[in-house]
């Protein structure tokens, strides 16, 4: 019987395990302190709430995990728990045709100018796909 097709990358030096598989390693100190959600946080999670619920079933858990498993090394390291799930999202909701990659990236320009107006900090550049 052939092997199943590896979905996810393995991690370097970890035996074999998946990038995400990180239990056990050591990979330095984890910060324990409680500290307030950012406000993008916060919309991040309440925006998987209504995409998974019920009624709308836009992302399943399921599939919203595979995004996040999908990361290389370098990326899944790189970046914070939340900018996982939004980047996880972003990348489901163009994968299942519900946006499209340039009515983000509008948006997301139309966000960023509207901050720079106000006098906000934005950031000029984007997420990478």
């Amino acid at each position: 019987m052939s092997e199943p097709e590896r979905k996810t990358l393995p991690r370097k030096g970890a035996g074999g395990r998946a990038v995400h598989d990180i239990g056990g390693l050591t990979l330095g100190p984890i910060d324990r302190s409680e500290h307030d959600l950012a406000l993008w946080e916060k919309r991040t999670d309440a925006m998987l709430i209504l995409l998974r619920d019920n009624k709308r079933r836009v992302l399943s858990v399921d599939a919203h995990r595979r995004a996040i498993e999908s990361y290389g090394e370098q990326e899944y390291d790189r970046i914070t728990y939340y900018e996982k799930w939004i980047r996880a999202v972003r990348n489901l909701l163009v994968e299942q045709n519900v946006l499209t990659r340039d009515e983000i990236e509008a948006r997301l320009a139309q966000v960023r100018s509207k901050h720079e107006k106000a006098g906000r900090k934005a950031a000029k550049e984007g997420v990478p796909w």
